[in-house]
């Protein structure tokens, strides 16, 4: 049903930019110290969210934060490193104490290491996993936690990638972990949809970034744009359409949802 606040002859006459508006919200985004979590965070923020930035690298995360806030945008930095339960607890806490319980999280924390399944060690494979799957869990999970205990909805959007839908050689354990975080948060949504906690994916395909630019640039990557029906890498702002979507009003009805953005290219896939 439409509220009534929406409804207007019988239509939801809510203006497109009041669908994505974000004041009084706060929002968490980890793996913000650079590529696309400094885009997120700067989104959400543009959008009126008051907007946390997490990450390990304390110096990269004020540098961020200056130039948010010298935007004229409320952000600040936490440190943290996610695959530690007391450090989850203590982002969380700080955030609460500073600005009130978190509605919003992006969970965009991760990283890929290339290495062959028949040769990758115990250890790399748990390094992965750690942070590309358990972290994503835990931090949900202390996102619900909170939210729940205050009676308050909200939105957690985790990071997938379309290398968790599809295969590529050498890079078997980032393909598992985020084939892990797709499943995982369909069973997210169904658990808390419940508690109005909507739990959605992105799934973004090959994305100039800071950290790939000068793989992307060269001759080998320019080699994979012929399987891209659109010719071209993301750039960093065509995920935010989409980020907003999950994140605001407009996705109200949206949970266990996985948005591929990637050009087309699982398409040729």
């Amino acid at each position: 049903m439409i509220p009534a606040r929406l409804r207007k002859n019988g239509m939801d006459q809510m203006a497109g930019p009041a669908l994505f508006d974000l004041q009084g919200k706060v929002a968490v985004v980890t793996g913000a110290s650079s590529g696309l979590g400094v885009q997120f965070a700067q989104a959400l923020a543009s959008h009126g969210a008051r907007t946390v930035l997490v990450a390990r690298r304390q110096e990269q995360l004020d540098g961020h934060v200056a130039d948010l806030t010298a935007k004229g945008l409320q952000a600040m930095a936490v440190a943290a490193d996610l695959t530690k339960a007391e450090d989850i607890a203590r982002l969380f806490d700080t955030v609460e104490r500073d600005w009130g319980t978190p509605t919003i999280l992006v969970n965009n924390a991760g990283l890929a290491q290339a290495a062959k399944l028949s040769e990758i060690s115990r250890a790399d494979w748990a390094t992965t996993m750690a942070l590309n799957l358990d972290a994503v869990l835990f931090t949900a999970q202390m996102a619900a936690q909170r939210m729940m205990a205050a009676k308050l909805q909200g939105s957690i959007i985790n990071i997938a990638s379309i290398l968790g839908q599809h295969v590529q050689k050498g890079v078997g354990a980032y393909c598992t972990s985020k084939a892990g975080v797709i499943q995982l948060t369909r069973a997210m949504a169904l658990e808390w949809a419940g508690r109005g906690i909507r739990v959605n994916a992105l799934a973004p395909g090959y994305a100039v970034t800071d950290i790939n630019r000068d793989y992307l640039e060269s001759p080998a990557g320019q080699a994979m744009l012929p399987d891209i029906p659109l010719r071209r890498f993301g750039e960093q702002g065509d995920f935010d359409g989409a980020l907003l979507l999950l994140a605001s009003e407009a996705g109200r009805h949206m949970t266990g949802t996985t948005l591929t953005i990637d050009g087309g290219h699982t398409l040729a896939l």
